[in-house]
């Protein structure tokens, strides 16, 4: 009700009978309505007839500041007294002097436009520019054409400018339009107003106003109105569903201003839209209740200037400004022989020139204040623009179609060849490094005279991917065509989406088509991401490209949701397999874990996949595909056991080796004669568990010792059943520093860092252990000395054999040890909330304390990962050592490792097994085939291989969150067990 009082207010400030009209929403947001109305008469009280005459008219000239030009502009000033400038184009310092140039000698303040459709660019020299139109009507997210509005208004505020002749409302619907094309926001009305509107908005809320143009709407004719007039021969319908429908959003939504084009739409009225009576006072004031400022386009057009009297007719029509008329003074003394006739009558140039000055006021002219030259440029671009700018380039990346499913890419296949079409190989790289940095890619660089020897080299790979860095395309059609029909081969446009045009059947034979619309080096590297896995993508078509795709075309790249296979193509019953759903829920309602990840795959293909809860059960960081969890002592055979395996492949040692010829501090002790078998068997005789970390703990500072069987006042935290730990101590500073040093360089949590040789003290306490028999006793100090055993024999640390031998070249890019060095906290869910030895959140840091005073990489634990890059290890093992097209182990080492088990125990070459005497105490459901191999974690995961069934299920959780020490649910309530038993069930027989 206020808002319409107001409105009711201005209304009379500006002398109009509508109290129905769409209000502008920079005059409903000028809050003295009292001062305005001051501010307006007093202006219009000292203006001649004359005078406010020229404040109907927009005056352009150029930028340039000789003697010349600032007389030409004072003359317009002070003999005219125009209302607003328009420069054609320059230099900025220029425009700037001579707007305060202007500005200081006018009576009344000069409304500066702009015509600025891609931002300051599009005029002024060295200034900032945007993506045109048609490339931001892919963009899905419009709230980011409201930032992109924002950094407009903030830009032409800086420099001076209160009124921008943007955005353009035309429908891109005639492909053979020769002036609006690329910038329109497409062929859909309905999304050109979406972005119109929001734009609008954008603009206006920061100070600015927007004009929309070419009203009637100027998209769907093929003479350009700078030239001819063009005609819209179209019913009222059409235009109403078409033409007119972005105006009208516009009109709503508040937009101060709409430039009326040179066109002649008969079913609107007769002559030129510009000067008509019909199109203006009828349509768009009456019908479409607009009442903001009515500018015409620039009247030295070719398409209304043969027609005399020109600006007092398109006053007389409805129009509220004239804009660039060729011959101002012969125009303003038009419109005063309109006024002497009774054709114009001084009311309408009252009526007119309030509303004006309304404007300006609205605009804050009322206390104009010089432009500050100095650093000007550097103020322009912020840190802010450019992310505006990448985040606007990004969003409108468009995937059209992805056949062959190369998006992204199966990073463990070779073969993969980048082929350039460009100019020189410079303009490629970006694309090419991004892509090199992560997997192995050749790079090819296309020409023309050398199309044979490319076609040779490129006959033996396994995909292509084609980037287009010009539109001379035309040359290379039948080679792309010819591999595009022989071959997976990605299209991606870095250019003009037109250029597709051009080459159809090469379109239409590629697997996957993506319009990156740039080639600019964050551009590439974003398509690149995409290609990783690394990257979203959401575009859509703006408009209809020739018999290849329709307008609104695109698919959605999300890393976070993968591709699904349907589960009866493998053989597997979707109904039943959905039941694992109500598993995992239940789960979370009993606190087994705050969220888990599950993954099933059969043949190679994932046939359920699916995320539930969030990290904690405060629920504000869901599970998302890409979490990475601690895996816990599934580190043993996911890293451990894989550099095992891949050593004694290359025949660097033997099963029944003494790991003392490897790790020689072994020699000469009671452990000399224990071998890599009984190692991976756990029959080395060694203890389940040592306290490894109490070399590191203060004990003088424990009163009672760091651990009591019953609670007293110093230890009250239960750690287990007649386990309680000391509620206080202190670290020995000899080995452990609050603050990271060269001495103190292993961070073990967020603020506790140990010395580098606390490993080499660990080592020698495991040396010091007592034997207990060498019968079956499970113990993670096994494996902790086979990782030892590894980096003697590879002769480098074991997680960067690791990456260098299966993680990267698998294209396992979620994978790794000390994870915050490569990840950022929040894609790591955390494995306990208050951790009793380190205190704090265990977020990034394995909650093993054994490895965390390791240094975090350790042959027990350490490693965090995904389910998808767990599951692709696995099949690796299923496939018997070969990943996509390479291969890793040969057939006799997995064979051997994933079949072979102990005479005395359900254990194998380092994996666990089924217990198939003694199911209910077996870790797998009573389904499982004893062929199953895998292994849990002590944090809630696990993965099962089951070759029988050619069947992978892998489980992620963190069921240690927020206490390690709380009851186990995750086994109280078999909740994996029963999952595993739904999968067996859910096999079609």
């Amino acid at each position: 009700m206020k808002r319409r009082i107001l409105w009711c207010i201005l209304c009379a400030c500006l002398g109009s009978t509508s109290l129905f009209a769409q209000e502008p929403a920079l005059l409903s947001r000028v809050h003295d309505t009292e001062a305005c109305r001051k501010w307006v008469d007093g202006q219009m009280e000292k203006m001649t007839l004359k005078q406010k005459v020229g404040q109907l008219f927009i005056y352009t000239l150029q930028p340039v500041t000789n003697q010349y030009s600032k007389n030409v502009l004072r003359k317009m000033v002070d003999d005219y007294g125009v209302g607003g400038l328009l420069f054609t184009g320059g230099e900025l310092r220029k425009q700037v002097q001579m707007t305060n140039y202007a500005q200081a000698h006018a009576s009344v303040p000069l409304m500066v436009t702009f015509d600025g459709e891609w931002g300051l660019g599009m005029r002024l020299k060295d200034t900032p520019s945007f993506p045109y139109n048609r490339v931001l009507g892919c963009i899905q997210n419009d709230s980011l054409l409201y930032e992109y509005g924002k950094e407009v208004a903030r830009q032409c505020r800086l420099i001076g400018v209160q009124i921008n002749f943007a955005p353009v409302a035309d429908v891109d619907n005639n492909p053979n339009n020769p002036v609006i094309n690329f910038r329109s926001f497409g062929s859909d009305p309905k999304r050109v107003a979406e972005k119109v509107a929001a734009y609008v908005k954008g603009l206006e809320d920061n100070g600015v106003m927007a004009v929309c143009k070419h009203f009637p709407g100027h998209g769907d004719t093929e003479i350009d109105s700078h030239n001819a007039l063009p005609e819209l021969n179209f019913d009222r319908a059409r235009l109403d569903s078409i033409e007119l429908y972005p105006f009208k959003k516009a009109i709503e939504a508040g937009i101060g201003g709409v430039m009326v084009g040179h066109l002649h739409a008969p079913s609107l009225g007769e002559g030129p839209a510009s000067i008509s009576q019909e199109v203006i006072m009828h349509t768009l004031i009456d019908e479409l209740r607009f009442h903001g400022l009515v500018v015409t386009d620039a009247l030295e057009m070719k398409g209304i200037a043969g027609h005399d009297d020109v600006c007092a007719r398109a006053l007389i029509a409805g129009n509220d400004v004239v804009l660039s008329p060729r011959n101002l003074k012969k125009e303003i003394d038009g419109v005063m022989s309109a006024l002497k006739k009774g054709r114009l009558s001084e009311a309408d140039i009252d009526r007119k020139c309030r509303k004006v000055l309304s404007f300006k006021y609205a605009l804050g002219l009322s206390s104009w204040k010089k432009v500050e030259e100095e650093g000007l440029a550097e103020k322009l671009v912020t840190p802010e623009l450019l992310s505006l700018q990448q985040e606007l380039s990004k969003a409108a990346v468009t995937v059209l179609k992805d056949s062959s499913s190369l998006v992204p890419l199966d990073l463990s296949v070779s073969g993969t060849v980048l082929l350039s079409v460009s100019p020189s190989l410079s303009e490629a790289y970006p694309f090419y490094h991004q892509l090199k940095q992560t997997f192995p890619v050749g790079w090819l660089h296309a020409n023309v005279d050398s199309l044979d020897a490319v076609e040779a080299r490129l006959r033996p790979t396994q995909r292509v991917l084609v980037a287009l860095h010009t539109d001379k395309v035309e040359p290379y059609a039948a080679l792309l065509e010819k591999l595009a029909k022989d071959k997976p081969l990605a299209l991606i446009c870095f250019g003009d989406m037109k250029m597709l045009e051009k080459i159809p059947e090469v379109v239409r034979h590629a697997s996957t088509v993506i319009l990156a619309h740039s080639d600019e080096k964050f551009v590439q590297r974003h398509v690149a991401d995409l290609f990783l896995d690394n990257a979203y993508a959401d575009g859509r078509l703006s408009i209809p490209l020739s018999g290849l795709f329709k307008a609104g075309d695109g698919l959605t790249v999300d890393p976070e949701t993968p591709r699904q296979y349907s589960p009866e193509d493998v053989g597997m019953n979707a109904s039943i397999l959905s039941q694992i759903d109500s598993i995992a829920e239940e789960g979370i309602r009993l606190k087994a874990y705050p969220g888990c990840h599950v993954m099933i795959l059969r043949e190679g293909l994932p046939v359920y996949n699916k995320c539930f809860g969030s990290y904690t059960y405060e629920g504000k960081e869901q599970v998302k595909e890409n979490s990475l969890y601690d895996l816990a002592s599934l580190t043993k055979v996911t890293a451990t056991l894989l550099a095992v395996m891949k050593l004694y492949d290359e025949g660097k040692f033997g099963l029944t080796d003494r790991v003392a010829d490897y790790v020689p501090i072994l020699k000469k002790t009671d452990k000399a004669r224990i071998t890599v078998q009984d190692l991976l068997f756990h029959e080395s005789g060694l203890p389940a568990y040592w306290p490894f970390y109490e070399e590191a703990v203060d004990m003088k500072s424990c009163k009672g010792g760091l651990f009591r069987k019953k609670p007293d006042k110093n230890h009250t935290l239960k750690l287990a059943e007649n386990v309680y730990a000391c509620n206080d101590f202190r670290y020995n500073p000899e080995w452990v520093s609050h603050v990271p040093s060269a001495e103190y360089p292993l961070q073990v949590a967020d603020s506790l860092f140990l010395r580098s040789d606390f490993s080499k003290n660990i080592v020698e306490q495991i040396v010091k252990l007592p034997l207990k028999g060498k019968s079956y006793r499970y113990s993670c100090l096994n494996f902790m000395l086979l990782k030892e055993m590894v980096e003697k024999i590879a002769g480098m640390p074991m997680d960067m054999y690791l990456d260098s031998v299966f993680y990267a070249p698998m294209g396992l890019r979620h994978t790794a040890f000390l994870p915050l060095r490569k990840f950022p906290k929040e894609q790591i869910v955390p494995s306990v909330e208050t951790d009793f030895l380190r205190g704090g959140k265990l977020q990034g840091f394995v909650q093993d304390e054994a490895a965390a005073f390791m240094g975090g990489v350790s042959g027990n634990a350490g490693l965090f990962s995904t389910t998808q890059d767990v599951a692709r290890i696995a099949q690796m093992w299923l496939d018997k050592g070969i990943c996509g097209d390479r291969r890793y182990l040969s057939r006799a080492t997995c064979e051997l490792f994933t079949t072979l088990k102990s005479r005395d125990s359900r254990r194998g070459l380092g994996f666990d097994k089924p217990d198939i005497e003694h199911t209910d105490n077996s870790p797998c459901s009573p389904e499982a085939p004893a062929s199953v191999f895998g292994h849990t974690g002590f944090t809630g995961t696990c993965v099962w291989i089951d070759p029988d069934n050619e069947l992978i299920f892998v489980f992620l959780s963190n069921r240690t969150y927020p206490s390690v020490y709380e009851q186990n649910n995750l086994v109280r309530y078999n909740i994996r067990t029963r999952m595993q038993q739904v999968m067996y069930q859910s096999i079609l027989h």
